[in-house]
């Protein structure tokens, strides 16, 4: 077997260990108590007599419900399953391992309790009124695999609706992860990101919000060209305004100052070549983004093929073409840039500050300081970005959002960085060691293969 066949060979590992793992745990989560039960007698403190006093209490002082309940770790991940990780529309029930495998990221790497609700609409409006009739019991609300363009007006309506948090994760977190991870590619190849020349493959809710997140981060928009499914993005792209997408023709306008002009086919490598940074976010892959064309590059390419499952190009046949720093959203490569990083993080840092909302700022405090975090540890090529297990990364990121929230006056607590760090640094470590203590209790079963 060649060394490209034990790579792919590598690569595939994960769908096959899911497939036996999945049936033999029958699901990720469960609810535990957080309560003492000393004897049954204590069921008239936590439910009827006694729970009507803190009831009456919330009535009277609507915020009390943070004190009375758990409302403040509570997150609601939701998802009609109309475009899940690549896989497109599925539906509802077919999103729910992806949904729990997110609760499961937020509990262990962010110590908040997440719950996975696939609703059966795709109706744009029945989502949003959905949302914003459940949000009394959460704290915040985590938007997820939502198809295009309704996940922009889904996101936009609710930030401006709602009373808690409102986040779309292939918007928001994958443009703070993959603006982190630029942020240090460019310190590694010494270049500056106000001079850079960007290529962005794909024009979805993911490159959308990157591309806002990166010029708010110092690229220069007119050194950035962007290319969809029918070409490149420009001024003369008339169609757009009209196509329901507004989003598109904003970046038309925005983007593309040599006024580069590809249609389809041509469009992909017009965007590539040079460039001193690719950014990726299109269909899986591979052989969406060809080795020749990564060869047409600046010296020192930064390439960032983020599709899943599968990126656009395995980053071995980006390197070969002359890639200097590659990066993929899978955990099985050097440089994931995956939104695990941040969600959980983020979210600690909103929910221990009671924030009404998550502003973009919010979203840059965190680029930047899951940036800081790899560069305290020594850049290299294939080390731009924090892995998941350094678990550290997850309270820094976290009082950096608190406090960027308590400095834009939209966070109803008020705490110290200190405070803010410790806090976040507690409930991360004991979610974490719960699972530890689960597995060796025997609460969590070991895996065993039964071979089917």
């Amino acid at each position: 077997m060649s060394s490209d066949e034990d790579k792919v060979k590598k690569a595939e590992q994960p769908g096959i260990d899911a497939m036996k793992m999945h049936p033999f745990y029958k699901g990720k989560i469960e609810t535990i108590l957080t309560c003492c039960v000393r004897d049954y007698e204590d069921f008239g403190i936590w439910y009827t007599p006694g729970v009507a006093k803190p009831c009456l209490d919330i009535r009277d002082n609507p915020d009390k419900v943070f004190e009375h309940t758990n409302k403040g770790n509570f997150v609601a991940v939701i998802s009609d399953g109309t475009r899940v990780l690549g896989l497109g529309d599925i539906g509802p029930e077919a999103a729910m391992p992806v949904m729990e495998g997110k609760a499961l990221l937020f509990k262990y790497l962010g110590g908040i309790d997440a719950f996975p609700i696939c609703i059966d609409t795709k109706d744009k409006d029945e989502i949003i009124k959905f949302v914003l009739q459940i949000q009394p019991c959460f704290g915040g609300v985590n938007l997820e695999d939502l198809s295009q363009p309704k996940c922009f007006d889904i996101l936009d309506t609710l930030r401006k609706k709602a009373r808690i948090p409102i986040w779309h994760d292939d918007q928001q977190g994958t443009a703070a992860v993959t603006v982190a991870g630029l942020i240090n590619a460019l310190k590694v190849v010494e270049k500056k990101i106000g001079s850079v020349k960007v290529g962005m493959v794909g024009c979805g809710a993911a490159n959308v919000r990157i591309a806002h997140l990166l010029f708010q981060a110092g690229v220069d928009p007119r050194k950035t060209v962007i290319c969809d499914t029918k070409g490149t993005l420009h001024g003369g792209r008339t169609e757009l305004p009209a196509s329901g997408f507004p989003q598109k023709w904003e970046l038309a306008q925005m983007t593309n100052g040599e006024n580069i002009v590809a249609e389809r086919e041509d469009a992909l490598p017009a965007v590539i070549k040079g460039a001193d940074v690719l950014v990726a976010l299109s269909k899986s892959g591979p052989g969406v983004i060809e080795k020749e064309w990564i060869t047409t590059m600046r010296d020192d390419a930064v390439v960032f093929v983020c599709a899943n499952p599968v990126p656009e190009i395995w980053p071995w046949e980006a390197k070969e073409a002359g890639a200097r720093i590659v990066a993929t959203g899978r955990s099985d490569f050097p440089n994931q840039v995956n939104n695990s990083l941040g969600f959980p993080g983020i979210f600690r840092g909103i929910l221990d500050v009671q924030a009404r909302t998550i502003t973009d700022e919010m979203c840059l405090a965190a680029s930047i300081e899951v940036a800081k975090v790899a560069e305290d540890k020594g850049l290299s090529d294939e080390y731009i970005i924090p892995t998941m297990d350094e678990w550290e990364v997850f309270p820094r990121e976290a009082t950096a959002v608190g406090l960027k929230a308590i400095e834009q006056g939209v966070a109803r607590l008020k705490l110290t960085r200190e405070e803010l760090f410790q806090t976040a640094e507690y409930k991360i470590k004991s979610s974490r060691e719960k699972v530890q203590k689960f597995q060796e209790l025997g609460f969590i079963k070991p895996y065993q293969d039964t071979g089917q």
